[in-house]
């Protein structure tokens, strides 16, 4: 694997910068500290990729017949690197671009395509997901939210839980049964927000009030083309679609950024010529760069067209650490940053390590699935 950007990979870096270079002075002061998912950042989020849609930067990545230019995959985590070093000022657009899209582009009808895949690349949309159970975290088969067939369509009742963005999302793409039991029985549904029975509420934390909600149907009725493929096969259109997502891309270099200014202010208090405190950066610095060298291999893979396997959840497991460690040194050697209003840009990061090993699938769930289905370990007594 060549560890180096060609020339075109770089040009496409700087033009990132040019537009980055367009965010508010007070960005990581009024902004990042609130994460992605907050309804402040989504709400400038539409302004930022209005912006970004103007210079043809949302969707390089996707096919030209649906509006993108071929461009690798690698140009695809060179836009997440740069947008996850600002805190991710997107908000959940990738989801949109690195997720939906590919699913309808992959399942979708023609009308589905038409309908959504424009909006998408003109930055128009934030999606969320409605996955996650109170009784079904990662056991997708084991979901109780029903899309019940009747004569125009589905009859949706149920919840969903630990949904990022919903309060400010327009568009839901859900998991629901329809059939019987398992994994066969769930099938994909694109649900836009503002139907009628949908109720979202927010989940609160210390993290933040935003990151989290609870999603509740209420014979909420969705029309027959809300179905996303044929009935049955929700499992196979995440499965095909999931693993990127499940890396959490770029999301070091929000950690490597804060991890640089970590040292930056220690380098100030005169506190970084101590051999204990020196050590523990390198730690920190060695679990972001673990983590950005994991990603990459799973990067390679994709340019490749090799299907994806254990190095997803390594990778996964990896951001984890990355950002716990940052979050760590942050709150070890410089607590007195990490209050409401001292440091935006070291509280952004403190919060986002918060949910890191929930958000995405579970840190433990990234281990089970490594130890379980990839080195074929035994399940615990």
């Amino acid at each position: 694997m060549e560890f180096a950007w060609n020339e075109s990979e770089e040009a496409y870096r700087a033009e990132l910068h040019e537009v980055l270079s367009t965010l508010p002075a007070d960005w990581w002061e009024s902004y990042a500290p609130h994460g992605p998912s907050s309804p402040r950042l989504m709400e400038h989020a539409r302004r930022f990729n209005a912006r970004l849609a103007e210079r043809d930067l949302i969707v390089r990545h996707w096919p030209r017949e649906y509006g993108g230019c071929d461009a690798s995959a690698w140009q695809q985590i060179i836009i997440s690197e740069e947008m996850w070093s600002i805190g991710e000022p997107r908000s959940s657009l990738y989801l949109g671009t690195n997720w939906a899209g590919p699913a309808i582009m992959k399942f979708g009808t023609e009308a589905q395509k038409r309908r959504y895949l424009r909006a998408i690349a003109a930055g128009e949309l934030l999606w969320c997901q409605g996955f996650s159970e109170p009784e079904a975290g990662t056991d997708l088969g084991n979901m109780k939210t029903r899309a019940e067939p009747d004569d125009d369509g589905y009859v949706v009742n149920g919840s969903k839980i630990w949904t990022s963005y919903a309060a400010r999302a327009d568009v839901m793409f859900l998991l629901a049964r329809v059939g019987g039991k398992g994994k066969g029985g769930v099938s994909c549904f694109i649900v836009p927000m503002d139907t009628p029975g949908l109720e979202v509420r927010p989940i609160p934390g210390v993290h933040s009030r935003h990151d989290f909600h609870e999603i509740f149907f209420s014979d909420a009725r969705l029309p027959a083309d809300a179905l996303l493929g044929e009935e049955g096969n929700g499992w196979q259109i995440v499965q095909a679609i999931i693993h990127y997502e499940r890396i959490g891309a770029g999301r070091y270099e929000k950690a490597a950024r804060a991890l640089a200014h970590v040292v930056d202010v220690l380098k100030a208090r005169g506190e970084f010529d101590d051999p204990v405190v020196r050590a523990d950066c390198a730690a920190a610095l060695a679990a972001v760069e673990a983590a950005r060298l994991q990603t990459y291999l799973v990067i390679d893979g994709r340019a490749k067209d090799k299907a994806p396997g254990a190095e997803t959840y390594l990778a996964r497991w990896a951001m984890i650490q990355a950002d716990h460690a940052v979050a760590n040194l942050s709150s070890t050697y410089l607590p007195d940053l990490l209050v409401d209003g001292a440091d935006g840009h070291l509280r952004a990061q403190f919060n986002s390590a918060i949910t890191a090993g929930i958000a995405a699938g579970a840190a433990e769930v990234q281990l089970n699935m490594i130890s379980g289905r990839h080195l074929g370990l035994p399940r615990g007594a």
